[in-house]
């Protein structure tokens, strides 16, 4: 053991010598070494201190070969503390003892007599553990102390629109699945948000969720980030490292921009998603993966697929649930419930006291076709509020262009309602090439709304 002092010990055995002679040679490694013959003290000890390692007797006078008063001690430690290390102890030990020991959920198994210098290092190594328990259980903590703060429950993922409603209800019963996703929409309508969201409501939201960029993802290093390389492997490949698919096994990965990647990637990418196993870069040894898969992307994979840019089998594996998300244009009467979100939040994090936004203020939000979409309204509202010189915000305070598209000069043959509301869809369809979504925004209607007035009027 390492010079230092460090770990605090609980011995229990019901041979005093044995209780002597391990504090006699424990105390000068470790911070605490407590003894104790008696097991019924066990509770009390364990409830007055926090011990590192336990190092407990296997047999105790009423039953001093088969081991089962050890087992009984080890389950009531292992109820007051799950991440306790237990050594046991005993002169009686033999493999199918020790075997059953371990899977009782003993750490390891210590002979008498022992060898001091062997016993050390078990107790170092058994210390050692500990402290790494103690280390994951305070990052699952945290995890899931974050979890509860980002839940709300899809934090910045809000909406009263019924296109955002169909996305909840969308979210809520793929979530409790492992089934693949994949989610489409332009960039700023909130993609990570929704895979989040899909994380934190599943059955392996206490485990991290990991997130890659496939878009950033140089081409040369897309196996060895993705899959991991060894040692050797190439030039700069100093150490094995584990890949993004090994390090999310047991729960979430979240491949974003999953449109970009090139032919060949893609066929690597599938054959890890059919074998579900990743073999590194520079290994032949197959790694088994268990991971849930969720994907995003802005472009057109359908289209994409058809024109032979993009894996048919691929996009078949991938999009299980596809969830497609409105633009903000396509829902603008979640503008105000988004504004005052937002106000809300930079209104606390920049310590200013904002009031709602006034009718004027929202008008302006409606008048402009958000090509950044929730994203740019995040970003214009933390803007005004940082440059706010008093409560309330002004319709200037949003720098916003407020384009038209030359709608403005329209000119009517009739002044019936239906023939100028048809002449208008037919313009802005003109305008905008076609693109329902974009009409729809431009209109102010969604999208199965201006479907409708399609139908009804022949368009």
């Amino acid at each position: 053991m390492a010079d230092q002092k460090t770990g605090k010990i609980l011995a229990i055995d019901d041979n005093e010598d044995i209780l002597f002679s391990l504090k006699l040679l424990l105390k000068q490694h470790v911070e605490l070494i407590h003894t104790e013959s008696d097991p019924e003290m066990i509770p009390k000890l364990m409830k007055q201190d926090q011990y590192d390692v336990v190092l407990l007797d296997m047999n105790f006078t009423k039953d001093a070969i088969s081991g089962q008063e050890g087992y009984h001690w080890l389950n009531k430690i292992l109820e007051i503390d799950s991440q306790a290390v237990v050594l046991f102890i005993t002169a009686y030990g033999d493999i199918e003892k020790s075997v059953k020991a371990i899977k009782a959920g003993a750490t390891d198994f210590i002979l008498k007599p022992w060898q001091n210098e062997k016993l050390l290092a078990t107790i170092s190594s058994a210390i050692k553990l500990r402290r790494s328990k103690n280390e994951v259980k305070e990052l699952k903590t945290k995890q899931k102390e974050l979890n509860a703060v980002l839940d709300q429950p899809f934090n910045d993922f809000i909406g009263t629109s019924p296109e955002m409603q169909q996305v909840f209800t969308t979210i809520t019963k793929v979530a409790i699945t492992d089934a693949n996703v994949l989610i489409l929409g332009e960039n700023g309508t909130g993609k990570e948000l929704v895979a989040r969201a899909l994380h934190r409501n599943s059955a392996r939201k206490d485990e991290v969720f990991i997130s890659v960029d496939l878009g950033s993802i140089n081409e040369n290093l897309f196996e060895s980030e993705l899959f991991g390389h060894v040692k050797g492997a190439f030039t700069d490949a100093r150490a094995d490292r584990p890949g993004r698919f090994e390090i999310a096994s047991g729960s979430t990965l979240f491949l974003d921009e999953i449109g970009n990647l090139s032919l060949p990637m893609q066929a690597k990418l599938l054959t890890v998603l059919e074998r579900r196993e990743v073999i590194r870069v520079g290994s032949n040894k197959p790694i088994p993966i268990d991971i849930r898969l969720i994907c995003a992307t802005n472009m057109q994979l359908k289209q994409m697929a058809s024109e032979d840019r993009y894996r048919q089998d691929l996009l078949y594996r991938i999009n299980t649930v596809e969830i497609n998300l409105p633009a903000l244009r396509e829902r603008y009467e979640d503008i105000p419930l988004l504004s005052n979100h937002f106000l809300d939040i930079y209104s606390k994090k920049y310590k200013k006291s904002i009031n709602p936004l006034s009718k004027a203020c929202l008008n302006k939000l409606y008048d402009y076709s958000w090509p950044g979409n929730v994203r740019e309204l995040q970003h214009l509202m933390e803007r005004a509020i940082i440059m706010a010189d008093d409560r309330n915000l002004d319709p200037s305070d949003f720098q916003v262009s407020i384009e038209r598209n030359g709608q403005d000069d329209v000119e009517f043959d009739s002044y019936n309602l239906e023939e100028v509301e048809k002449n208008i869809i037919q313009k802005v369809l003109k305008t905008n090439k076609g693109n329902i979504s974009k009409a729809a925004g431009e209109l102010g209607l969604t999208r199965t709304s201006l479907y409708r007035r399609l139908e009804k009027y022949g368009l």
